[in-house]
């Protein structure tokens, strides 16, 4: 499995945001020039992230950019599923889906729900403090 550059981006601009002291508001352009990433694509990401629940966006004098609840109660599953859609390693689990020529008579199907549940559950285990921390200590040790 490989996140699309996205999800990858996603990742990188929440840690950008929750280094912000999570609640304190900063603009786009701001988490542009700290990512490295092309404000549109910023834009963009932000308002997914917004319909997902992870960032508020508010605008006019005082407005910007925050995470919506604390960083540590948002996890990389959350993140990547804000971009991504839910967490499925195949598409014969989800609902409606026949295009498998095997469907019929495959033995693994029935499994793929434990193996879809194992992997988001890994990365739920990831919360956003953990990734935003570990950035902030390779900086430091680059400046170092």
């Amino acid at each position: 499995m490989r996140l699309s550059s996205m999800a990858d981006y996603a990742v990188v601009t929440m840690c950008a945001a929750a280094r912000h002291c999570g609640f304190a508001r900063v603009s786009a352009s701001e988490l542009a020039e700290e990512t490295g990433l092309p404000l549109p694509t910023v834009q963009k990401l932000v308002s997914t992230l917004s319909k997902g629940g992870l960032l508020k966006s508010t605008r006019g004098a005082g407005g910007g950019i925050q995470l919506a609840r604390p960083a540590a109660a948002i996890s990389l599953a959350d993140i990547v599923e804000a971009v991504e859609g839910p967490i499925a390693l195949t598409a014969c689990v989800e609902d409606g889906r026949h295009d498998c020529a095997l469907e019929k008579n495959c033995s693994v199907r029935p499994h793929w729900a434990l193996v879809n549940t194992t992997m988001r559950g890994a990365l739920d285990g990831v919360k956003l403090t953990e990734l935003a921390r570990i950035q902030t200590q390779e900086v430091a040790q680059e400046l170092s």
